[in-house]
């Protein structure tokens, strides 16, 4: 038997008028898990612990069999594992996106967050304005390492798990009272904006009609991290398909395998197919008992607040990933046990995370159901099926 997880992250939505009162799971055309949905169990999984806050970070420890209240010790520190920082017990780890706030002329702490994303900037330019800040303002306290797209590093010698807050999570809002209370963190972040604003990438972004990648932002503060091995913790070896630095870095702390894709960054236009090709390559080429693809579209366009693009994305999800990697693993003789779900809600009208427990769909090819019901919030809310413990749910998937 093999075991596949397809995880849709931030997939999960609130009914949205202009889609007739349908979240964007229920309205997507998904023909590939409407068929699956009527051969499967569904159900509703909390995966995000009570008292924690909603992020990517806490809720895939848990759709991987990680308690998070026992596991947890910050997001960024995940990511150095994958970039290859190897972080001192004394160090503190840092996100440093690069964003794009307002180009006013009005003071930094005045100014609004347009973008966490930097309209999905392409690693390669990212990786040229991060060098610029680099070369300012790096410290031996302060080093600062290119990660993914608008996502990126910093390590702090000998600091302090300070409170943060997620560029997401304050969209549209003036920075000021978002800043850092650290002054070093926040006078950066300040200089970042003189470094930026009027690079040559960026007056060539916004030529092109798009956001200016104009500022740091320090978020998800963190220590080193201590996960347990995925293969001793649950007696298969697993390997991990991501664009993103957070989940390769679990999976690097998990000593699962890391499975790089070409092409896959993490936007709309990934490479989903080359995603549904490795989990395939993996589980039948290279023996491994485990895959799990993780798809970080429908979050990012929860973020941008568009509906029509979390439609296309979740669309695109069922077509180039899901119906893709099943029919290779039918077309093998392949027996195989898949969960689909996503870590946790991204609601286009808040543009950012929130904790309520997600709809999952568990198939079983050597045990297939007879049911009506199609995969979405509504229906597996009502299905009667509930894991409230979300880092349990990888049992289920497993038969424990």
């Amino acid at each position: 038997m093999k075991y596949l997880i397809v995880l849709g992250d931030g997939m999960a939505d609130r009914d949205i008028a202009e889609l007739g009162n349908k979240t964007p799971l229920e309205y997507a055309k998904t023909p590939t898990m409407d068929k699956y949905s009527k051969m499967s169990e569904i159900g509703m999984v909390h995966t995000v612990p009570e008292g924690m806050s909603p992020g990517s970070d806490v809720a895939n420890l848990s759709v991987l069999g990680y308690d998070s209240k026992q596991y947890y010790s910050g997001r960024s520190p995940l990511e150095a594992l994958s970039i290859g920082v190897d972080m001192k017990t004394t160090d503190v780890s840092l996100r440093c996106n690069i964003v794009t706030v307002s180009t006013d002329d009005l003071p930094y702490e005045e100014k609004t967050i347009i973008d966490h994303s930097s309209s999905e900037i392409e690693t390669q330019d990212a990786a040229v304005l991060l060098e610029a800040v680099r070369e300012q303002l790096e410290t031996d306290m302060y080093k600062f390492y290119v990660g993914t797209s608008y996502r990126h590093l910093t390590i702090w010698d000998n600091g302090e798990v300070v409170k943060l807050t997620p560029p997401h999570d304050v969209l549209g809002q003036t920075i000021g009272q978002h800043l850092p209370q650290d002054e070093a963190l926040r006078e950066m972040m300040k200089k970042s904006y003189d470094i930026l604003a009027n690079h040559p990438i960026n007056l060539e972004r916004i030529k092109n009609g798009l956001n200016p990648a104009n500022s740091i932002w320090f978020w998800g503060a963190g220590t080193r991290p201590m996960l347990d091995s995925f293969e001793e913790k649950t007696g298969h070896t697993g390997a991990m398909i991501s664009a993103v630095d957070l989940l390769k870095g679990i999976a690097v702390g998990a000593k699962m395998k890391v499975i790089e894709v070409e092409g896959a960054n993490g936007g709309l236009h990934t490479n989903y197919e080359g995603k549904a090709d490795a989990a395939f390559d993996a589980l039948v080429n290279e023996g491994c008992d485990f895959a799990y693809i993780h798809v970080e579209a429908p979050d990012e366009m929860g973020h941008q607040g568009s509906f029509e693009r979390k439609v296309q994305a979740i669309e695109y999800l069922d077509e180039r990933v899901i119906k893709r990697v099943t029919e290779k693993l039918e077309a093998a003789g392949v027996e195989y046990r898949m969960l689909v779900l996503p870590d946790h809600p991204t609601p286009v009208a808040i543009r950012t995370h929130s904790s309520d427990p997600v709809p999952y769909m568990l198939y079983d090819s050597t045990d297939k159901q007879n049911n009506s019901w199609n995969y979405n919030e509504k229906e597996a809310s009502l299905s009667g099926n509930v894991v409230k413990e979300g880092y349990k749910m990888i049992n289920k998937l497993f038969e424990k």
